[in-house]
């Protein structure tokens, strides 16, 4: 089974389009998306509405810190993204509020486990950036493969018998073999790259070949950019995206 894995969209739509549009192509059987479907981009209602129906068709959905924000909950952030999140609030229905509060934290398939940050506690929103973040969810679970987000970096974690945990930057485009060992797979981001690629980043896992694959998708980025500025969104939001930071 083909899995398109998407993550981190923030509101953006012409990143999400451009990603939907490129998976569509690989003919996915499924999709998963792992979170932080609004915040910083101009687009969230237009981001929820796209996805719902990809749930309702059986895709999996998860909650992120971001939207935990939008619906409520008290989440530590900085001052831009919490300015964004009181903007994103003014702009999402009752319907779409009530979407972010149906979705759980993890969804977890025995050998594969879909959470937004870690499985570690994943209300905690703990961020994978090394090692020692790595170990924590890998204890946390008996899963052979987690996949996250959160850190709009695609990164990669192996841990071997032999080896100990082997952390690396994951290649783009080309499939990378998991057989052997666990990992911590982190997607990277639809909506804000952070790598300094701006080219939006997805995933597509296939069970059978036992591969994931980090796909990157050019989008419209000075669109996506221009709206966040006409909405009255900190500047730096849009200034970041051209960079991928």
């Amino acid at each position: 089974m083909l899995t398109a894995i998407l993550t981190d969209i923030h509101g953006n739509r012409e990143a999400l389009e451009a990603c939907l549009a490129s998976a569509s192509r690989k003919n996915p059987d499924r999709y998963v998306f792992l979170g932080d479907f609004v915040g910083y981009g101009a687009d969230p209602g237009f981001v929820i509405d796209t996805v719902a129906p990809f749930v309702e068709r059986g895709a999996i959905a998860l909650l992120g810190n971001h939207d935990s924000a939008a619906i409520g909950h008290p989440e530590s952030m900085n001052d831009a993204a919490a300015r964004a999140i009181a903007w994103t609030r003014r702009q999402l229905s009752s319907r779409h509020l009530e979407f972010l509060r149906s979705l759980p934290y993890a969804a977890d398939e025995g050998d594969v486990l879909y959470v937004h940050a870690s499985a570690d506690v994943p209300r905690e929103w703990d961020y994978m950036l090394d090692a020692d973040a790595a170990v924590r969810s890998l204890q946390a679970t008996q899963a052979r493969v987690t996949f996250c987000g959160h850190v709009h970096v695609p990164m990669a974690f192996h841990l071997l018998k032999a080896q100990g945990l082997v952390p690396y930057e994951p290649p783009m485009n080309t499939a990378l073999s998991l057989t052997g060992g666990r990992w911590v797979l982190v997607i990277g981001a639809v909506g804000q790259p952070r790598d300094g690629n701006p080219d939006a980043c997805y995933a597509l896992y296939d069970d059978k070949a036992d591969t994931l694959t980090y796909v990157r998708v050019r989008y419209d980025v000075d669109t996506a950019a221009s709206k966040i500025k006409a909405a009255g969104l900190p500047p730096r939001l849009a200034a970041r995206l051209a960079f991928g930071q």
